[in-house]
């Protein structure tokens, strides 16, 4: 896969990325001297009250290293496509950004190979850390692999694994999987320049789960599932966009839990509590204990300090 006789840091590399996810996978390619030519990543975003145009994480990390960056709105428009065949790019990397149209993954010589957090074919979609812990999964990983037209499709070029623990949530998860993966992508960098890789077509027979976007509704509890799925949700949501339910008409983000056995019988979302110590939720199978929450207009924080400043309506 070498491009004529280019080998090593002299590749041309354009990275396309936007999140935070995909800061540590630029940063160990600059670390490493490879030759980053070019970054894409999504226009400046208004935020706050004066909506002030804030950078994305990964327009900061270019900038930073004195990079060029293309911000493009339209990813198949003529200009865009000119500024971005003008890097003239061996190689592209794809780390948490968009949809790519085919005249942009397909331009560079070597191809385009996108970073997933998720073992693939498994878990194929916008929100893979999410939904595998939701789903109560007890690993995960990363993937690398060259685009094709059908998202997150391509051949394999490598995998790593990590286990998730009873503790983990979203948050830790997350943080395992964007050091994992950046150490991924410097190895995939390092073998497609030295033609030690032999991608190997997805196998099918592997593929259980999508990974769809997170919408308000998916959050929404529902009481009349078991405690154990309550709190895997609770876990694939924590610490954003969070996990919610309704408490005294008011909505309440759950952050963490823990599942007891419970033998009575508790109607799915029956509240108990002592009024100031704990505060659990009837399920359709065993009972669900809120460790940390946050009620609208108040700043989250555990059961304990929550009862003694909030009055339950019985």
């Amino acid at each position: 896969m070498s491009v004529n006789s280019k080998k090593g840091k002299d590749l041309r590399i354009v990275y396309m990325g936007t999140p935070e996810f995909a800061v540590p996978s630029l940063e160990i390619l600059i670390e490493n001297g490879w030759n980053v030519v070019g970054v894409i990543t999504a226009p400046d975003k208004p935020k706050g009250r004066g909506q002030k145009l804030i950078p994305s994480p990964v327009k900061e990390s270019a900038l930073k290293h004195g990079l060029t960056v293309l911000q493009p709105t339209n990813l198949k428009s003529p200009e865009f496509l000119a500024e971005l065949k003008a890097l003239n790019a061996d190689l592209q990397i794809v780390v948490a950004f968009r949809m790519l149209p085919e005249a942009v993954w397909n331009m560079p010589p070597i191809g385009t190979f996108n970073l997933h957090a998720s073992l693939l074919p498994n878990y194929r979609g916008a929100a893979p850390i999410n939904w595998a812990i939701i789903n109560g999964e007890k690993e995960t990983g990363v993937t690398t692999f060259f685009l094709k037209h059908e998202i997150d499709t391509g051949s394999i070029i490598f995998q790593e694994k990590i286990q998730i623990l009873e503790e983990d949530d979203l948050g830790t998860v997350y943080e395992k999987l964007m050091k994992l993966g950046s150490q991924l992508v410097l190895k995939t960098v390092e073998a497609i320049a030295n033609d030690e890789v032999h991608p190997q077509p997805q196998d099918e027979s592997k593929f259980i789960h999508h990974a769809p976007k997170i919408f308000k509704e998916t959050c929404k509890i529902d009481w009349n599932k078991s405690a154990r799925e309550i709190h895997n949700l609770v876990r694939g949501l924590s610490p954003y966009p969070a996990a919610w339910t309704e408490l005294d008409g008011k909505v309440c983000k759950i952050y963490k839990t823990r599942v007891e056995e419970y033998g009575n019988s508790v109607s799915p979302g029956e509240v108990l509590s002592d009024g100031k110590s704990y505060l659990k939720f009837g399920t359709a199978e065993g009972l669900l204990n809120v460790l940390e929450l946050q009620l609208e207009g108040k700043k989250r924080m555990g059961i304990g300090d929550f009862l003694r400043g909030y009055h339950l309506n019985p």
